[in-house]
């Protein structure tokens, strides 16, 4: 074997290429010894950074309350679809304390990006004189209605800087002033018949919308406005809700038809797996720790089910992607849409064909009921944890 002169240019090259290379490696370990950071400026402009990039809700964490709600009162409001008016429960006696008149078929309650505003989305299905009424959550009264046309559901960019109305029968997407819910443009789903629930990326960049009436999902560039693609899901019939996991890797797509939920690939948009949980599968809710995921089996496959139904609770372990407990109605429910309480001791959800709401002890599974109006459907419990919402009855981040 040649040896190198230590005085030549060939030693000296091949030495200093050593030094590069050890100091590259040396480098690299540190940098996998680092804990993983958070999302940075690659996501949608304006978003406010990810603090955790394994667990996107680390913000909303058990009674991370923002100063934003400092003097909300602690209130459960519950939409009415038949009745057409909000039922106000206070959660500590749970007793009903008010009711107000909204629009015609309260769908939903969302809170606004910036905590300020719950707004009730009126859709008036099959009619034209939708509109969206405004609660003021410190005094827990409605505010004068604004005209918007059908206002199924509703979120917000990751930003903040626009409402997006979710104008279910028209296959359609509203971008509104978050405010004054004046229109600034439309995106047209076409395809995505009965367009209704969303989840965002974990850098915001892109949504995934169920397509409930085509048993399909549409993602969407929200920062191009436009749509990247339609996916028919397999072996389903009717997705309902959507939730993306803490890692932001998967979202969990629940369908009222297959009786599960699907686990869908965000960035190759692809479906991966199938989690059987219960009749009707149909609210999404992840736990307040972002281990566990609380999917709502509303008892029926239909639209307007029967009372007494076989609904439940499943609960889906993030990290093993399995169903670690089911809960029951003793009697039979119809558990729709909720929320966890801030202290993330309970899970509230609307009882829909059953005229109840249901509060679960999240440790134990035991149910407590509640009579309210006709149609209970997407109720918000409120104040929650989290620094900004974006959207349906408190997408918190």
């Amino acid at each position: 074997m040649r040896l190198l002169d230590p005085t030549s240019q060939g030693f000296l090259r091949t030495a200093h290429c050593l030094l590069l290379a050890a100091g590259l490696l040396a480098a690299l370990q540190a940098r996998a010894a680092q804990p993983e950071a958070p999302t940075s400026g690659a996501g949608y402009p304006g978003m406010p950074p990810v603090l955790d990039a394994k667990n996107l809700y680390s913000a909303a964490g058990t009674n991370q309350l923002s100063s934003a709600v400092s003097g909300a009162l602690p209130r459960v409001y519950v939409p009415e679809l038949r009745s057409n008016d909000v039922v106000v429960i206070d959660p500590q006696t749970r007793k009903v304390v008010a009711r107000f008149a909204v629009g015609i078929n309260p769908q939903h309650i969302v809170p606004s990006w910036d905590l300020q505003t719950l707004w009730v989305t009126n859709n008036a299905e099959r009619r034209n004189d939708g509109s969206l009424t405004p609660i003021d959550p410190k005094t827990g009264r409605p505010g004068k209605p604004i005209v918007v046309d059908d206002p199924y559901n509703m979120y917000f960019l990751p930003d903040g800087s626009e409402a997006i109305v979710v104008a279910e029968a028209h296959e359609r997407l509203d971008f509104r002033d978050p405010h004054s819910m004046q229109r600034h443009s439309s995106l047209h789903v076409l395809g995505c018949e009965g367009i209704n629930h969303a989840d965002f990326s974990i850098d915001g960049r892109y949504a995934i919308f169920t397509c409930e009436f085509t048993g399909a999902l549409a993602k969407i560039d929200m920062v191009d406005r436009k749509v990247l693609g339609l996916l028919k899901l397999k072996g389903g019939g009717m997705p309902q809700d959507i939730r993306v996991s803490p890692d932001g890797k998967v979202f969990y797509v629940a369908d009222m038809m297959a009786d599960g939920v699907f686990l869908i690939d965000g960035e190759r948009f692809a479906q991966i797996g199938f989690i059987p949980t219960g009749v009707g599968t149909h609210g999404l809710y992840p736990s307040r720790d972002g281990t566990q995921l609380y999917v709502a089996n509303r008892g029926s496959n239909k639209i307007h089910g029967p009372r007494h139904g076989k609904g439940s609770v499943a609960v889906i372990d993030f990290a093993s992607r399995e169903v670690v407990k089911t809960w029951p109605i003793p009697g039979g429910g119809s558990p729709d849409m909720g929320n966890v309480s801030a202290d993330g001791k309970q899970l509230w959800l609307s009882g829909r064909f059953d005229d109840e709401v249901y509060v679960f002890d999240t440790t134990s599974g035991a149910v407590e009921k509640i009579p309210v109006g006709l149609e209970p459907h997407g109720l918000t419990v409120w104040p929650q944890p989290g620094r900004y919402c974006l959207g349906h009855t408190g997408n918190m981040r």
